[in-house]
């Protein structure tokens, strides 16, 4: 079980939880995931917290490949209106903000988020980490060996797990220089891995556990899925069902998703099978 510190209220992962998917953006790979209006965003998570998500996950900026990095200010514009208004509604559902802006990150919880979800792992901007410690709010460290400009690169890994391992016992201790208190870690599913390495990042997931911090899983129709199949992301539904399953059979604690019913069937049977 981990208690996470947000604010100063607790909440504890003591089985596997969902975490839904809310884009503030009309360029998300993934048009299910896209909420256009606040009335959109508040529809979407509604439907969401009725499906059983444990946390929202709101973003303003695509980071599919290509995508056209947005400046501050526009990200601000898309995400803080939704933020305080999913957060007025639904006051007890923990929101996180999907950013890598300090600036961001920083109106996001002054707008009533209580979890900063970063794609940099703190790496694109230095200021970053000190932000979160002073937010004193749970920060997701993902794993991402490129840049702004880099980060859809494909790099060669001679062995993904070590690398990873690598990486976050690093980023780990940034992180707690920082005076960030509470780390979640996300191994970065498809960001700069080629199919092989995303299939043997699920396959190994477990060896993440030594690192003995909550470990999230974002392989919601991801292009590792639907281009091995060959289908469309729309299509992809039961390959992400698939994946999250063994992501669950090898320890995965959060699952960021698109689609929260199915994974939450998914979490339950888990738990029979394996509870």
């Amino acid at each position: 079980m981990f208690t996470l510190n947000s604010k100063g209220s607790l909440f504890s992962i003591d089985q596997p939880v969902v975490m839904g998917i809310i884009n503030a953006t009309p360029d998300s790979f993934y048009g299910g995931s896209r909420a256009a209006t606040t009335e959109a965003a508040l529809k979407k998570a509604d439907t969401m917290i009725q499906e059983g998500a444990f946390i929202l996950d709101i973003g303003g900026q695509s980071t599919r490949p290509d995508s056209e990095i947005m400046d501050v200010q526009e990200e601000l514009n898309r995400v803080i209106p939704v933020i305080e208004a999913v957060k007025k509604t639904f006051p007890s559902t923990l929101i996180s903000v999907d950013t890598y802006y300090p600036e961001v990150a920083a109106s996001a919880v002054a707008a009533g988020a209580d979890i900063v979800n970063d794609i940099s792992g703190g790496r694109y901007f230095k200021e970053m980490l000190s932000t979160v410690a002073e937010l004193k709010v749970p920060y997701i460290c993902m794993h991402n060996s490129g840049n702004l400009e880099t980060m859809h690169q494909k790099l060669p890994y001679e062995n993904i797990t070590d690398a990873l391992l690598e990486y976050f016992i690093e980023r780990i201790d940034a992180c707690q220089q920082a005076g960030i208190l509470d780390i979640i870690i996300d191994p970065g599913f498809s960001f700069g891995k080629i199919p092989e390495d995303n299939f043997a990042l699920i396959k190994n997931l477990n060896a993440l556990q030594i690192l003995q911090k909550p470990l999230l899983l974002g392989v919601s129709r991801k292009s590792t899925i639907y281009k091995t199949l060959g289908i469309t992301p729309e299509e992809s539904l039961n390959g992400t069902t698939v994946l999250h399953t063994m992501g669950l059979m090898n320890k995965a604690h959060i699952l960021r998703v698109h689609d929260v019913k199915e994974a939450m069937q998914a979490i339950t049977l888990y738990r029979k099978v394996y509870n």
